[in-house]
C-alpha cells in the first residue's frame, strides 16, 4: 500500500507557491475589478461561464455578487450561464454543446455587460464561442485561464492567465482571484447595511 506521508505538506506548498506567483497578475486583476465596477455602475451585469469545476466556480462567483460576500448590502446584477439545465440541455441537443453559452449570451447580453469565462486550458469551445458572441454584442470579455491562455487569449479584453498547467491548482487560484475581485467591487460600490 502506498503511503501518503508528506502529501498534504507538498500539496499545500505547491498551492501556496502558485497563489504567491499569482501576485504577478495584479494589474490584470485590478483591470478586471474596474471592468466589473464599470458595468455594475452603468446598470449592466456581470455574466459568468465555465465547464466542470469552472461551472461550479462560475455560479459560486455569481452568487457572491447577487447575495453577499463580506458584508450585507444590496444585490449586484450577476448571472451564471451554467445553471439553467433546461437551456443547457435544449441548446446542447438542438444546436450542439459548443453553443450552450453563446446562445444564452445572445439572448440576455447587452452592450456594457461583462462576461468572465473560466477555462483552465483556455480552449473550451463553448467559452470561446461565448467570447466571440460577446465581441459582436459590445460585451467586455475577461478570460480566467491557465498558463498561456489558449484560444481565449486573443479573445479576452482582459486575460488573467494563472501561471500553472495543472487543472486543480489553476482552479484553486481562479477562486482566490474571483474572491479578490468580489471583495474589491463590494468594498468600492456598496455600503454595509446596518
Amino acid at each position: 500500500m502506498k503511503s501518503n506521508t508528506g502529501f498534504v505538506g507538498s500539496y499545500l506548498a505547491e498551492t501556496i507557491a502558485l497563489l504567491q506567483a499569482t501576485g504577478q497578475l495584479e494589474a490584470d486583476i485590478l483591470r478586471a475589478a474596474e471592468a466589473w465596477k464599470a458595468a455594475l455602475t452603468q446598470g449592466r451585469k456581470v455574466i459568468f461561464c465555465g465547464n466542470g469545476g469552472s461551472a461550479a466556480d462560475a455560479q459560486h462567483l455569481a452568487a457572491e455578487l447577487m447575495g453577499r460576500f463580506l458584508f450585507d448590502r444590496d444585490p449586484m446584477a450577476a448571472v451564471s450561464l451554467t445553471v439553467d439545465t433546461s437551456a443547457l440541455t435544449a441548446i446542447g441537443n438542438d444546436y450542439g454543446f459548443a453553443d450552450v453559452f453563446s446562445r444564452q449570451l445572445r439572448g440576455i447580453g447587452v452592450a456594457g455587460d461583462v462576461i468572465l469565462g473560466m477555462s483552465t486550458s483556455g480552449n473550451s469551445e463553448n467559452v470561446v464561442r461565448a467570447f466571440e458572441a460577446a465581441h459582436s454584442l459590445g460585451i467586455t470579455t475577461i478570460g480566467l485561464t491557465g498558463a498561456g491562455g489558449g484560444k481565449m487569449a486573443a479573445l479576452s479584453d482582459i486575460l488573467i492567465a494563472v501561471p500553472h498547467r495543472q487543472t486543480n491548482h489553476i482552479q484553486e487560484a481562479h477562486i482566490a482571484i474571483g474572491h479578490m475581485i468580489c471583495a474589491m467591487v463590494e468594498d468600492n460600490l456598496c455600503s454595509p447595511k446596518r
